[in-house]
């Protein structure tokens, strides 16, 4: 997980908990009122404007996290990552990566592909040289990715691509570049592709390090 990744996270659960228990009232009448624990994070996470991660954080929440140092401890670190940080979740929405879904690539995703190389110039392999035919580009990376020396991801939102994932298995190193479409940046998708290609990743190459390339933004 990167810095930028775990200050991400971290501020959204802190700010989570701090709003949930300046409205402990209408969270804990929320919850009672919750057929289960999914219905009861889906409510509190729309009640506070958090994210799922946010919400399950609440739900989850201790007793001895009520008290008052407890809060002010939380206060002072959410003002730590507030300073840190120069978006919030309602800048961001995406961010949480709630909406967002990743799934694997094909040939029928060349259009996203062609707009990513269109801009950048370059190969798919992240070896930075210059891209070759589109056709031969894929045909190279579904190959890596047969041969499990790569992985390919399109990360969409309610059915409209927004960005690809690239892991690429080098020197005992998976190189993982994040490409957001240039029509999709500055709204935190990078963050969310980033935190759910993680799995992907350690699934098919597990106990490989992971460098991560920063998100386009």
């Amino acid at each position: 997980m990167t810095d930028l990744d775990q200050a991400t996270t971290r501020r959204d659960i802190t700010d989570a908990l701090l709003t949930a228990l300046e409205r402990r009232h209408e969270v804990l009448d929320a919850i009672v009122d919750a057929d289960d624990r999914d219905a009861a994070v889906s409510t509190i996470a729309e009640l506070l404007g958090t994210s799922g991660l946010g919400a399950e954080a609440v739900l989850g929440m201790r007793l001895d996290q009520l008290t008052k140092a407890e809060r002010r401890k939380n206060q002072a670190e959410l003002d730590d990552l507030n300073s840190a940080l120069t978006f919030t979740l309602a800048e961001r929405p995406a961010s949480s990566g709630d909406t967002l879904e990743l799934r694997a690539f094909s040939t029928d995703d060349a259009d996203i592909f062609a707009v990513r190389t269109e801009e950048l110039k370059v190969a798919g392999d992240g070896s930075g040289e210059p891209a070759g035919p589109l056709d031969d580009e894929i045909a190279k990376g579904a190959q890596r990715v047969d041969d499990e020396d790569a992985v390919w991801l399109v990360a969409e939102e309610e059915g409209t691509k927004v960005g690809l994932i690239f892991g690429e298995l080098a020197g005992g190193e998976v190189d993982v570049r994040i490409w957001i479409h240039p029509d999709k940046r500055k709204q935190g998708y990078g963050v969310a592709a980033l935190r759910k290609s993680r799995s992907e990743m350690a699934s098919l190459f597990p106990g490989v390090p992971m460098v991560v390339r920063a998100p386009s933004s």
